[in-house]
């Protein structure tokens, strides 16, 4: 199947960029100051295209682990991460403000919990906060509330939270930053043979289940929470793309059409959007 990707994604006036944690520590397990300026650039220069953006940003905790001198996040119980999250989620805003501020940009912190979208009432407000914030040209900054979300409300990673944010913010398009440059036909870091899968038309059970679990030491989410993220837009008539964040300039070569990534094309008869809700937030928890 043919398809024009740089048509698809210079049409996409909305986006909603994921940022997993992954991407954004740096070796001494804080954040990456550097690739987070660099990634600003590249957002920044999207949003000059005539193109909204809003980011929805892993990181606190990994931020506030760094601050409080612990290394082992990975397996750390809820209310040390809940604790994390609280020290380091201002770090986290601190340097996005810094960095668009250099381009420009103004941003807003939005903090969530699964309660908040599965009401209709807080979700719609949440709508309406993020449309308005779009209109005066600020970049809405979204991350789970960590701090007050627990076990049976917590969205479960910052995956499944950008799709729920997708149909929200009604937008065009989700991008899925990585660790990983998208779908492989086996996992690349065991297969020498595995081939990247550039384009899937339809989301089978098949790919639901080859997609492998695996989770980084500092995420909360693997290849299948993504492909699941995908699901949901696709569900909206929304596209999904997933590609590395870890290397420069890789959003920059999507909105020019590159191929790169894996792009997850959307069902041609999309839910309405309150049908949607039901079906995807609703029942969410």
């Amino acid at each position: 199947m043919q398809i024009d990707r740089k048509k698809i994604f210079s049409k996409a006036r909305r986006v909603v960029i994921k940022i997993g944690s992954a991407v954004l520590v740096s070796s001494d397990q804080g954040l990456d100051q550097t690739r987070i300026e660099k990634l600003g650039g590249e957002i920044a220069s999207i949003m000059d295209g005539n193109h909204d953006v809003i980011l929805v940003s892993s990181g606190a905790i990994v931020a506030g682990f760094a601050k409080l001198g612990l290394t082992r996040l990975k397996g750390a119980p809820l209310p040390l991460k809940q604790a994390a999250a609280a020290v380091g989620q201002s770090g986290l805003m601190w340097m996005y403000e810094r960095t668009f501020a250099k381009h420009g940009k103004k941003v807003a912190q939005v903090l969530l919990t699964s309660e908040d979208l599965a009401n209709r009432a807080r979700f719609l407000n949440a709508r309406n906060t993020v449309h308005t914030l779009l209109e005066h040209g600020v970049i809405p900054i979204i991350n789970e509330n960590d701090t007050v979300a627990v076990d049976e409300i917590r969205f479960g990673d910052n995956d499944n939270l950008s799709g729920m944010v997708a149909h929200l913010a009604d937008a065009d398009l989700l991008v899925i930053l990585s660790d990983i440059d998208g779908l492989y036909t086996a996992d690349p870091g065991v297969d020498p043979d595995a081939k990247r899968i550039s384009l899937v038309e339809k989301i089978t059970a098949e790919i639901e289940e080859g997609a492998g679990d695996a989770l980084s030491v500092v995420g909360t989410g693997g290849m299948r929470s993504k492909i699941m993220a995908a699901k949901r837009v696709g569900a909206y008539g929304v596209p999904t793309v997933i590609i590395s964040g870890m290397q420069e300039g890789t959003l920059q070569a999507l909105f020019e059409g590159k191929d790169i990534g894996t792009l997850f094309l959307p069902k041609a008869d999309k839910n309405r959007s309150r049908k949607h809700w039901i079906a995807y937030t609703a029942k969410s928890r």
